[in-house]
């Protein structure tokens, strides 16, 4: 946990055709070096999964695996914008991308780098 007071943030793809909520302190961001990360240039803050409601467009959302095929990538089918990830390491988290976050600042919030290529 984080010094942050836990926040309730909607998010949304650019169409808004998938829209969610997740709640969080921030207690960090989040970069990846793997290579779908590495090309979408995600910027996420983890979640768990009881944190992350979709209050529409399950209908809109493609899933996207790869390699092992335990991490789950949504995009939006209509805009193609990435929303958000059930992650391969703890799968009962979330990746959340905060540039769909409505009125989120990430001032102060530190960002770590993981190094998803060195997974096996």
């Amino acid at each position: 946990m984080s010094d942050r007071p836990l926040k309730t943030y909607r998010g949304s793809c650019h169409c808004k055709a998938v829209c969610f909520k997740i709640d969080t302190d921030l207690p960090e961001l989040t970069t990846c070096d793997c290579s779908i990360c590495r090309r979408k240039n995600a910027l996420m803050v983890k979640v768990h999964e009881s944190s992350l409601r979709l209050l529409d467009g399950a209908q809109a959302l493609s899933e996207y695996r790869f390699h092992t095929g335990t991490a789950r990538h949504y995009f939006c089918k209509v805009c193609g914008i990435y929303t958000f990830h059930r992650k391969r390491v703890t799968p009962d988290h979330y990746g959340v991308n905060v540039h769909c976050l409505e009125g989120f600042d990430a001032t102060g919030v530190p960002v770590r780098a993981t190094r998803g290529s060195a997974l096996p």
